[in-house]
C-alpha cells in the first residue's frame, strides 16, 4: 500500500437501508420534482408576460386614434427584460434540479436509491422551454423597425 495516498473520504452521515430511509429519499426526489415544476411555471408567465407585453404595445401603437408614446420601445425593453427574467430563473431552476439529484443519485445513496441514470420528462420539458424563451428573446430583439 502507498503510503503517500490520501485515506477514502469518510462519509459525513451513515445511511441507514430501512424503509424510513428509502421513503424519505423518495420524498425528497419528489420535492425536488415540484420545486423544478414551480420554477418551470414561473419562467412560463415571465416568458408569456414580457412577449405579450411586445406583441401589445406594438399592435396598440398601430392603431388609429392612438397618439403615439413618448418611449415608443419601452415596451420592447420592458418585453426583453421580463424574456430574460424568465430564462435566467429556468437556467438557474435547471442546474439546481440536475445538481441536486446528482447528489441523490450518489454512492452515498445507492443503497435506499431506487433509481438509475436518465433523464427526467420534466427536465426535458424544461429545456425545451429554455430553447422556445431563446427563440423569443431573439425574436423580439433582431425584430428591425
Amino acid at each position: 500500500m502507498d503510503p503517500s495516498a490520501a485515506p477514502p473520504p469518510h462519509p459525513r452521515f451513515e445511511v441507514r437501508t430501512t424503509s424510513d430511509s428509502h421513503f424519505s429519499w423518495i420524498r425528497t426526489r419528489l420535492s425536488i420534482e415540484r420545486t423544478l415544476m414551480s420554477w418551470v411555471r414561473t419562467a412560463i408567465s415571465l416568458i408569456g408576460f414580457g412577449f405579450t407585453i411586445v406583441q401589445f404595445f406594438e399592435k396598440f401603437s398601430q392603431m388609429q386614434g392612438v397618439k403615439e408614446a413618448a418611449r415608443p420601445h419601452m415596451s420592447r425593453y420592458l418585453g426583453l427584460a421580463l424574456i430574460a427574467s424568465g430564462l435566467l430563473s429556468l437556467g438557474i431552476a435547471i442546474w439546481q434540479y440536475v445538481t441536486t439529484l446528482n447528489y441523490l443519485r450518489g454512492p452515498e445513496f445507492a443503497a435506499i436509491s431506487p433509481e438509475k441514470r436518465g433523464r427526467s420528462p420534466l427536465l426535458v420539458l424544461a429545456m425545451v422551454l429554455a430553447a422556445i424563451g431563446l427563440v423569443a428573446f431573439f425574436s423580439v430583439l433582431l425584430r428591425l423597425k
